[in-house]
Formats: structure tokens, C-alpha cells, sequence
């Protein structure tokens, strides 16, 4: 299975890894959950970054 979208995104203020398998329950967001489907009014778990502070994971 290919997808055009990263299932990984970094954080470029702190480095935190969103990975959509597991998505962030602490913060409304349940595993599964595609970057794209995160509303912009979530932010980084770690550090309080803005969504829009984060880049595809190709690591």
C-alpha cells in the first residue's frame, strides 16, 4: 500500500513525531487519524507548536 502522504510528520520546533497510527488521544486526536484530517487548532503535544510548524517525516 503507497500513499502520497507522509503518515509521519516532525515538528520543526522540538522534533516530536506525529505518526497517524497513533495518532495524539491526549489531545483529541484518535489513532488512524490522517495529518490532514487534524484541525489547525491542534498544536504540538511537546512544545505547543502550530500544526501548519510541522513537515513530512521521511525518516
Amino acid at each position: 500500500m503507497s500513499t502520497t502522504e507522509s503518515e509521519r510528520w516532525i515538528c520543526e520546533s522540538c522534533g516530536f513525531i506525529y505518526e497517524q497510527e497513533e495518532g495524539d488521544p491526549d489531545g483529541g486526536i484518535p489513532p488512524g487519524t490522517p495529518f490532514a484530517d487534524i484541525p489547525d487548532s491542534w498544536f504540538c503535544p511537546v512544545c505547543g507548536a502550530r500544526k501548519k510548524d510541522f513537515v513530512p517525516y521521511e525518516g
